[in-house]
Order: C-alpha cells, then structure tokens, then sequence
C-alpha cells in the first residue's frame, strides 16, 4: 500500500522534474553534496569513513562519463571538472598499484584472469581522454590483451563493457565479434522485444538484469548501426518497467540513461491515434487530457453508453518510439458460470479427497463418481504458468460455501524456490508474491467439509498489483457435498 502511494505521489510531482530553476538548484545542490563525500585521494567511500570504495569511485566516474558524453553536463562547470579530475587520477594510480602487487606475487601475471572490477575500472575510463601515463600505458596493454582472448568466457554485462572500453580504445574488431556473439545469444519476441534468457538477477553488483540491459543499448547505440536492435532492447526494458519494481535508484538512473540517449523525445512523442467504432478517442471524449511528462491518459465508459460497437478499437502508432495501454471490460456474472482466462497467466484449479490409508495419505480426484461428503479433508490443488517475470503478484482462491480451512493462521511459506505469504479470510484464501519468475508453480491448501449441499465454487483469480492489466482467472463451476 505504501509503495502504491509512493508512486501516486510521484506521477502528481512529476511536473517538478521539468522545471529548468528547479532542475538547476537541485544540480549544484548535489554537485556540493558529492564534492563534500570525495575523499582527498580522489575515490568515495560507500556511506562514509576513511576508506575509497573502488567500486562506487568507479561508479560514480562512470555517470559522469556519461553525463558529458549525453551533453547534459556543463563542460565549463569547476565543481563538476575538480571531481571528476580528482576520481580519474585516483583511478589510475589504483590501477598500476593494483598491477605492481600482482605482478610481486604471480609469475603468470601477463595471462591472469579477468575480474569484473577490472574490467568496470577500465570501462569507467574510456570514457575520458585524460592522457594516460608510460606506466599505465603498459597496464593498458596487458589489459587488453587478456580481454581479447578472454571476452568469450564473461557474462553479458562484462562482454558490453569489454566490447565498448575496445571500441574507445580503438579496437574495433574485437567490439565487432563480441557484438556479433550477443547477437546470436539474444532472444527476439514481438511483445518482449530483444533480451538475454541468462541475464538474471544475481546477488553481485554485475548481475542486474536492467542494469545489463541498459549496458546493451549503449553499446548497440555507440558501435554499429543497430536502429532496429536498439529499439527492440528498449520495448523490453519498458515492459520489464510495467510488471516489475526497477529495484534500486542505481538500475533506475541507467535506464533512464539508456532510453534518452541518442533517442527519439520519449517524452514529446504522442503520435498515437485511437479510433473506437471508427470514430477518434478525441472526438468521442474531448474532456481527456494527457498528463505533462508522461503522455498518460485515461477515459470510461459506464452502464447504457457501452455498447457492443465499443469493442472494434484500433491503435496506430506514428511515432518511432514504443507506447503501451490497456483496455478493460468489466462486468458481473454468476461465478459457476465464468470461463478461464487466456492471459500471460495461465490457471488451473483442481480439488482432491484426501484419504488415509495404510500406505500414508492417498490423494483421488473430484469427479462424478469420487465426490466429498461431510468430514472428508479436501485439498485444493491450484497450478500457475507464468511466461515472464512479476512482481507484486496477489493470487486468490474463493473457497466453496461448506468448507472450512483447516489452517486459519497467516504465514510466510517456501515452496519451490518460491517465497510467498498465505492469508486466510472468510471466503478465500491469499497468496501474496513479491516475486514471481517466469515458470510454472504449484499452491496448495487443505480444507475440511462441514456441510452438505450443491456450492459454486467460486473461481481463482491472480492479478500483478501495480500493472493490473496482467491478470487472469479459472474457471468457476459447482461442487456437491455428500451428508
């Protein structure tokens, strides 16, 4: 709830973050603030302290890099300038400090293998011309040619990074073959886009599926001519926006980098023509304006104005950039007559007797020759597919009337490498996942018959939270109870 109203207040002060004072003040602002936190060899600790983290150092020469590299930094601005010469310098001194204690301690020195955060240190410095002196020169080179007989055996997000510090290098081969090796790994879909099945989330700073996918576009943007690639990365990244948390404010700044660099106006791009039963979305509801900044908009229809017609809608897009909606239809039906959904979503529920017998616990089918009579523990069986990642993911299963739960208390379960809380209420039963990748899983709960009779069973429904358009449901039928 709280991070529903988190984001309701965000849309309403989005207007801010267009305002130039504002956007000015907020700069020098922070500017002083990192100026503040620099240390006087030049490198950031995490949070504070006496020591350079080389990673955050690492880190934070990299948005800078990228800040003068997009043309939103001011190359005049001293304070910027300072800080950026101050982390550059710490950065190479570490370098060949770094090479210096090998080199003491590992005769193969000159063939060691890659680590990330070398392969991060060098990308942060392609992004500056600072020149580089006679010993780094040879740190450089060693560097290099590790990389070019080692790239093959990296992750995704090392291969970017390689590929691009060899393109600002001057190695263009090299950025070619690995380019060409991403693309014959890259996964195509018209509704997901371009993406990497094996770029997953991961417990380590290069193991951020956005933070990687963001790294792609850049790289397909600076080397080659990849339009269509590049626009394919970006529909992933915004779908990926619309059913998940981007997860922490470092993924959301690369993104946000990733989709304005070298783009079509995102935000400027309304090219979007609505027709319903052949008549534009503006003729048939002027009063509807789009939100400053986002292009959102919203209208309804409700009781006697909708109208069968209202159904034949078409969307044209003209604009070069990705646009998404949704379009409900909601109405009331008894729930033994409601039909299963065909979403993202797939459901499927099934009901169980539970019986003892000598060999344990003996599960049969609910059909017309097994049905429950009074006593009888029935288990609910409740199946999902899932074709791509959630968050937020809310699943409820009404209970039939004559039934009681046999576990009343609410609690964090684990069940197939998959976390979720279990509520129980008066008529159905809650699962709530913060999480949920793509596969197929499996919910189960018992319940006891307490009263005989013919019940609708109602239906499972399961829904994404904070993108209400993934949802679906089971069907809904009856089920008899025996005295």
């Amino acid at each position: 709830m709280q991070d529903a109203l988190n984001e309701t207040e965000q849309k309403k002060r989005i207007a801010l973050l267009f305002d130039l004072n504002n956007m000015s003040a907020e700069s020098a602002k922070n500017l002083t603030a990192l100026q503040k936190k620099q240390m006087p060899n030049g490198g950031f600790p995490w949070f504070g302290g006496e020591g350079a983290d080389p990673y955050i150092t690492q880190y934070i020469l990299t948005g800078i890099g990228q800040l003068y590299k997009s043309g939103i930094a001011d190359v005049n601005n001293s304070t910027l300038r300072a800080i950026n010469d101050k982390a550059i310098n710490y950065l190479d001194k570490r370098l060949e400090a770094d090479e210096a204690n090998v080199r003491k301690y590992d005769k193969k020195y000159l063939s060691r293998n890659l680590n990330s955060l070398e392969i991060h240190a060098w990308y942060a410095r392609s992004y500056f011309k600072a020149a580089i002196d006679a010993e780094l020169k040879i740190v450089q080179r060693n560097y290099i040619n590790r990389a070019v007989a080692q790239w093959v055996n990296e992750n995704e997000f090392n291969k970017a990074m390689i590929a691009l510090t060899m393109s600002r290098f001057g190695d263009q081969e090299t950025a070619q073959m690995i380019i060409k090796s991403l693309l014959e790994t890259a996964q195509q879909s018209e509704e997901l886009g371009m993406y990497w099945a094996s770029n997953k989330q991961g417990y380590y700073w290069y193991q951020s599926p956005v933070e990687t996918q963001t790294l792609m576009i850049e790289l397909f943007t600076e080397v080659g001519n990849h339009t269509k690639e590049i626009e394919d990365m970006k529909i992933w990244l915004m779908i990926n926006k619309q059913t998940n948390n981007w997860k922490t404010t470092k993924a959301t700044a690369k993104a946000c980098f990733a989709l304005l660099v070298k783009s079509n106006d995102l935000l400027a791009s309304n090219a979007v023509l609505i027709k319903v039963n052949g008549n534009s979305l503006q003729d048939l509801k002027p009063e509807p304006k789009t939100d400053a900044g986002t292009g959102y908009l919203k209208t309804n229809w409700v009781d006697k104005q909708i109208e069968p017609n209202l159904g034949k809608v078409e969307i044209k897009n003209s604009s070069k950039s990705i646009n998404y909606g949704a379009m409900y239809w909601q109405y009331t039906e008894k729930l033994d007559k409601i039909t299963s959904s065909n979403t993202n979503i797939q459901l499927q529920r099934s009901y169980y007797i539970q019986k003892q017998t000598d060999k344990g616990p003996e599960l049969v089918a609910v059909d017309i020759n097994h049905q429950p009579k009074t006593g009888d523990v029935l288990k609910v069986v409740v199946n999902l597919k899932a074709d791509r990642d959630f968050d937020y993911i809310q699943l409820k299963d009404m209970r039939p009337s004559g039934t009681e739960p046999m576990n009343a208390l609410s609690e964090y379960k684990y069940q197939d490498g998959l976390y979720y809380y279990q509520v129980t209420k008066d008529v159905a039963t809650n699962f709530f996942i913060s999480y949920l990748p793509k596969g197929s899983y499996v919910f189960e709960y018992s319940l006891r018959v307490v009263q005989p009779g013919n019940f609708a069973t109602g239906i499972t429904s399961v829904q994404c939270m904070y993108a209400p358009e993934f949802n679906a449901n089971s069907e809904g039928f009856r089920i008899e109870f025996k005295p």
